[in-house]
């Protein structure tokens, strides 16, 4: 009689990590670590900018120190000279942003619910979609002339196709069960959109309005440039024709804080209306 071994059996332990074992105190471990890098970074850059400055290997008449910009910075924005190019740029941007977010949204939803309207219009806006939009700068003083209304039509422009495409790829991308489920139980117009289109599309929706937030600023100030009176890039361009370089960079400095905190405000919002959405990569989940 033959007696056959028995197999060996491998069992695989695993023990939990700390993630598992203190999932607070390692979030927030982490989120110190992040925050430490995201200060840590640009301070270093700032540094090294400085010392650059002061030990003569940049040329500081092209090449500011850091502390010259801030000191000039802080002077204009004490004597208020400051502000009326930063209110000048803002409502611009705010305008233009609330106009183009509008219309995006309203006609990507249509284009996405409606197939024939996609059919007849996405031809179209495609076309106009691959035109740089400061070549429409031209077009829109022939329309508006000179003062607000270019500027504001401009970012208006720019902002609209970015929430256009982006709801109406949200839309396209709903589920088909999500609308059958709503029409079963004899959903109307308003509460199909109120209840099914809204909260499947709208976080999708939110990542377009935010790309287009930090756009609408970088448009802005290059239009400021070419057609304005005053603004963050009306003062860029013009200090830098004036060789007033400490005076152009801290133009730069307020247009990339501009920038930061117009889609910093655009990422609050939209966690606030979709809290069911998935969180940003990268950020800790508080």
């Amino acid at each position: 009689m033959t007696t056959v071994a028995p197999e060996k059996v491998s069992v695989l332990v695993r023990r939990p990590g700390p993630e598992e074992l203190h999932p607070v105190r390692t979030h927030r471990r982490r989120r110190a670590l992040e925050l430490t890098l995201a200060t840590a970074v640009p301070l270093l850059l700032v540094l090294l900018w400085q010392l650059a400055a002061t030990q003569a290997w940049l040329d500081d008449r092209i090449y500011p120190a850091p502390s010259t910009i801030l000191a000039d910075g802080w002077d204009r924005a004490a004597a208020g000279e400051l502000w009326p190019d930063v209110w000048a740029t803002t409502k611009r941007v705010l305008a233009g942003y609330a106009i183009g977010t509008a219309t995006g949204y309203a006609l990507g939803l249509v284009m996405g619910s409606l197939s024939l309207v996609r059919a007849a219009l996405e031809p179209l806006l495609d076309a106009l979609y691959v035109v740089p939009k400061l070549a429409l700068l031209p077009v829109f003083l022939n329309m508006f002339g000179l003062g607000e209304g270019p500027q504001i039509a401009l970012v208006a422009a720019t902002v609209f196709f970015f929430v256009w495409i982006q709801t109406m790829s949200a839309v396209i991308a709903i589920p088909s069960g999500h609308r059958d489920a709503g029409q079963v139980f004899g959903a109307s117009p308003w509460q199909m959109f109120r209840h099914v289109l809204l909260p499947a599309s709208l976080p999708s929706v939110l990542v377009g309005a935010r790309i287009a937030a930090g756009v609408a600023v970088l448009v802005i100030v290059a239009s400021e440039q070419i057609a304005a009176t005053n603004g963050l890039g009306h003062l860029i361009f013009d200090s830098r024709a004036l060789f007033q370089n400490d005076v152009m960079f801290v133009g730069i400095v307020c247009v990339a804080a501009l920038g930061v905190l117009f889609s910093e405000l655009v990422r609050i919002v939209g966690r606030l209306l979709t809290p069911w959405a998935p969180r940003d990569r990268g950020r800790g989940q508080s």
